[in-house]
């Protein structure tokens, strides 16, 4: 089966493609860009954005997207973001167990086989489901409405709808349905494929989801508890994969295979992360806080995270942008919507967070602005997270942000 390694944000490679299958590439979305090669009739030059992982394409074709962040971290990132309140008590409780795996692949399918293993060592979790079907004896009660309209009143069958206790649960059906999802990406090791199928095997009894369908609800409880770790990064696992993509005007894209944004899981982590140390100084954030540019209420904002005081009031904001700073430290166009939120919020700053920078913090003060009782010029502030650093750094890092945040109203 014909391959191709790309590399998050790298150099456009050039791979001999049929011309619907290069199509394809350029219609999914899943790469910045997909096009044909102007010096080599018959290739197509591929060149991969922030989505990283392994997909299959029409015609057989697999393409990896490897990331540059190393997948320890990377993992480190998500499960940060799946499980919070442990992980900023304990860096260490964020870590996923990716095994020896160095690929992204091998090493979420690893991470989940051994979550679902820890969340089946006491057996499989059951709960009652409600059924409804027609039977030959009355159980539980019967649908009057569905039997008259079904048999006009006569007996037997008999609709009935009772409470079943069965390993046919939310939680279950999420896991073995990431299970399935696993099983079909390419390049999994023989060993974690293994351990997956034993996986599916002691989840037989869950029906397995409709495609295309949302993933049934569940709620975290005392009886499901040591099911959540499973459940956290099964769901993530299953929002990551990609089962079709259907252009405008067109018929739907087959390409089956498993991709997480780059941007999505460092805006996560760092929003996260600072809520929950701003939890710590008793202030509150609210994430992806929705406001209107204009007074009609036509042009929408949505800031990554709003720093709100007891009373209600706005009091910091911040976005988050999975990029690296230019070489004189400007990104205008990001400064631009900083300003915005920071006029909109009616605030004297604003907050940029980088993955990476030059300089661990700057500001810039914008001229013709005031804001707040100082009466002094709005900042911007930029600042630089390196991911290289370790978990414990960078939370460290992030205290140091939500303090400033914290301490906007006390500064001049």
């Amino acid at each position: 089966m014909p391959e191709v390694t790309l590399r998050e944000y790298g150099a456009a490679v050039s791979v001999p493609l049929p011309p619907s299958t290069g199509r394809a590439l350029a219609a999914s979305g899943i790469l910045q860009s997909a096009t044909p090669d102007p010096a080599r009739e018959g290739h197509w030059l591929l060149r991969a954005g922030s989505r990283v992982g392994a997909v299959r394409a029409p015609g057989g074709l697999v393409v990896r997207i490897t990331p540059k962040t190393p997948v320890s971290r990377l993992f480190f990132l998500l499960g940060f973001s799946l499980n919070p309140a442990r992980a900023w008590r304990d860096s260490r409780e964020g870590t996923v167990d990716t095994g020896t795996y160095q690929d992204l692949v091998p090493a979420i399918a690893h991470a989940v086989e051994r979550r679902i293993d820890a969340a089946l060592r006491q057996g499989v979790l059951q709960g009652y489901r409600q059924v409804e079907e027609s039977g030959l004896v009355v159980r539980g009660r019967v649908r009057e409405a569905e039997q008259i309209r079904r048999h006009f009143g006569r007996t037997p069958p008999v609709e009935i709808v009772y409470d079943a206790y069965t390993p046919d649960t939310a939680e279950n059906r999420i896991l073995r349905a990431a299970t399935e999802r696993l099983l079909r990406l390419p390049g999994l090791p023989g060993q974690v494929r293994q351990r997956l199928a034993h996986q599916r095997v002691r989840l037989a009894d869950a029906l397995p989801l409709v495609r295309g369908q949302d993933l049934p609800r569940w709620q975290p409880s005392r009886l499901n508890s040591r099911y959540q770790p499973a459940l956290r990064l099964a769901e993530a696992v299953l929002r990551g994969l990609s089962p079709e993509h259907r252009p405008a005007g067109s018929e739907p894209l087959t390409i089956d295979g498993f991709l997480l944004d780059m941007n999505k899981v460092f805006e996560d982590f760092v929003t996260v992360a600072l809520r929950e140390a701003l939890r710590e100084q008793g202030m509150t954030a609210h994430l992806q806080d929705a406001h209107h540019l204009d007074t009609a209420g036509l042009v929408k904002i949505r800031p990554d995270l709003v720093v709100r005081t007891g009373d209600g009031r706005p009091l910091a904001v911040v976005d988050a942008k999975y990029k690296v700073e230019k070489a004189d430290g400007l990104l205008n166009a990001d400064l631009y919507q900083a300003l915005a939120y920071a006029t909109v919020l009616g605030l004297p700053e604003a907050h940029l967070v980088y993955a990476a920078g030059r300089q661990a913090e700057r500001f810039h003060e914008v001229r013709g602005t005031t804001a707040g009782p100082s009466g002094r010029r709005v900042r911007l502030y930029q600042h630089s997270l390196d991911l290289s650093r370790e978990p414990g750094q960078l939370l460290s890092a992030l205290r140091e942000i939500a303090h400033r945040l914290a301490g906007v109203s006390r500064r001049p």
